[in-house]
């Protein structure tokens, strides 16, 4: 296949691939994680706790307008695993060249939305008013970054369709050095408080953007793109779109669910705000090795779905399963009894942060046993992903949208759980999720998806 940065995933061991592969996604992803611990650390401790709520409150936002963007990569890496697993160098490129009108345009519309309706948006989800200004500012300067997160994503993807895994690694850890850098700078030197944090997290994903599309162009045979190449074919953008959009909704689905949560974590006050903040920011770091066990099983099924190899894609759902079983039930422990000593790492323990840390860790205790399940949903669909069924993704999004607004007004209103109810909502959410993903894999319909375009 012409370069010694890819892999063909279509012979050899699967186990092997799939393992070796997901090694750097996830140092990759876990330093990707460390923007945001970073940004809940440095806020939490050297500016004020209800800072980092003021942070925490845009999370789910930011994961709505990077997803309606960096979504699109997913459908885009889908077309081109295919075409590398049947030896397709023409329409390989094809769909390269194609991705940079995808990414372009859906990013700077997100952009534009986001940035302007920052505080209608933030004012619907009943921000409090004691750090709604800090949000409004942080939210705005975030969507700056939109376009660089939507490009890093979309070569991304495509470096892994091709088999790369450890090159993204290695843009992603220039640019988290970039960001603690930053960070640090902006907030304790010049005093910019939450701006300096999304300051330093734009310019590290900009970087990030840039040198991965240097690198693909001058070492991988196929981003070499000349003049021809360039011309958009709509057949091809409009697959983008096909493949790519249910993937962005999905993620759309399931990010208006999280701000539905956060809306009612919201009218519990500062503190339980603080602690869902803390909470989902360590979860964040669980679901990495999920999340980069996902990613490779995309790229791997993509190039056995393309390469009519449906055996080795049930084979390499069977080990991943094993995979999350072994994962989930080392971390069970480690979060379920050492969840206070890990939430103190965001905030110091003075006395209101006292508060904040029995919350804290009390939450991890809900939501740790739910962890394979959570693991569940990552497999199953980047199985499904992987093969061109990402029709489903929307089915999965509306799972998620509905389990949490259904159990979160529902739970918290029942006087024994309170606001436990939002960490109960959550491990409910994993496990119904995780059902569902299971059962449309067992469908089998993912097996002839690669055949309708």
């Amino acid at each position: 296949m012409g370069n010694k940065n890819v892999t063909d995933m279509t012979v050899g061991n699967p186990t092997r691939h799939i393992l070796k592969f997901t090694l750097p996604l996830l140092i990759g992803n876990l330093f990707q994680q460390l923007y945001n611990m970073v940004d809940s650390i440095v806020v939490g401790r050297y500016v004020s706790p209800h800072a980092l709520a003021a942070v925490g409150a845009c999370g789910s936002l930011n994961f709505l307008f990077f997803s309606l963007s960096s979504g699109l990569a997913v459908g885009i890496g889908v077309i081109a695993s295919q075409y590398f697993g049947a030896n397709d160098e023409k329409q390989l490129k094809k769909t390269i060249a194609n991705s940079i009108y995808v990414l372009a345009s859906s990013a700077l519309v997100v952009t534009l939305i986001g940035f302007f309706l920052a505080g209608p948006i933030l004012r619907l989800l009943q921000t409090p008013d004691a750090y709604i200004a800090d949000s409004i500012d942080y939210f705005r300067v975030t969507c700056l970054g939109i376009v660089g997160v939507a490009f890093y994503n979309g070569v991304a993807a495509l470096l892994r369709a091709v088999g790369d895994s450890k090159t993204p690694l290695y843009f992603l850890i220039l640019s988290s050095v970039i960001n603690v850098s930053l960070d640090l700078v902006f907030v304790l030197c010049f005093g910019l408080g939450v701006v300096g944090v999304a300051l330093a997290t734009i310019i590290a994903q900009a970087v990030s953007a840039i040198v991965s599309i240097i690198f693909a162009y001058n070492k991988i045979t196929y981003f070499k793109l000349g003049k021809k190449d360039l011309h958009p074919d709509f057949s091809m953008i409009r697959d983008s779109f096909r493949l790519g959009a249910p993937v962005a909704i999905q993620n759309s689905m399931i990010a208006v669910s999280c701000i539905s949560l956060q809306a009612v974590v919201n009218g519990f006050g500062p503190d339980v705000a603080s602690a869902y903040t803390i909470c989902g920011r360590i979860e964040q770091l669980v679901q990495q090795p999920y999340g980069s066990l996902g990613m490779a099983l995309t790229s791997y099924s993509g190039q056995n779905i393309g390469a009519k190899k449906q055996e080795r894609v049930v084979e390499g759902f069977r080990k991943s399963t094993l995979i999350v079983l072994a994962f989930s039930l080392i971390m069970l422990p480690l979060f379920f009894f050492g969840g206070k000593f890990i939430c103190g790492i965001f905030i110091k323990e003075e006395e209101a942060a006292e508060v904040i840390l029995s919350l804290g860790a009390r939450a991890l205790k809900i939501t740790s046993p739910f962890y394979f399940a959570l693991g569940m949903i990552y497999v199953p669909r980047a199985v499904l992903n992987g093969c061109g069924d990402t029709g489903f993704a929307m089915i999965n999004g509306l799972t998620e949208v509905v389990c949490r607004i259904l159990f979160s007004n529902i739970l918290t209103r029942i006087p024994i759980l309170g606001y436990w109810g939002i960490w109960v909502t959550t491990g409910l959410t994993w496990g119904f999720t995780a059902i569902v993903c299971v059962w449309r894999y067992k469908g089998g319909k993912w097996k002839y998806k690669a055949l309708e375009r």
